[in-house]
């Protein structure tokens, strides 16, 4: 089953929807936002409940960590953009992220 690129008003809305998800920098049609944790335990937990949401999901981040920084890009390879899976995958992190009292790094 194809996965479908959101385009229009579609993606204008899941965009909206989506606080702090910036647009990616290096020109794919993707997503972007880093959070910042108390610490680095704290930072990985919050990766660890990702990574078994995203499992659930078949649809993975790419992410960057370092101490209690995490920077997440999410895209739909098979999409060759954004897609539903990552409006909903964001939609957890900011979740998981507020739970364990991630802040957006500005």
């Amino acid at each position: 089953m194809a996965i479908a690129k959101l385009e229009g008003a579609a993606r204008q809305a899941a965009l909206q929807a989506l606080a702090g998800w910036q647009a990616a920098k290096d020109g794919r049609d993707a997503i972007v936002k880093t959070f910042v944790f108390a610490d680095f335990n704290t930072a990985f937990g919050f990766m660890t409940r990702v990574a078994i949401q995203a499992d659930k999901a078949d649809h993975h981040p790419e992410w960057f960590n370092v101490y209690n920084r995490v920077e997440i890009t999410l895209t739909t390879h098979d999409a060759d953009g954004l897609s539903e899976r990552d409006v909903a995958l964001a939609a957890f992190i900011d979740a998981a992220a507020s739970a364990a009292n991630g802040k957006v790094k500005a």
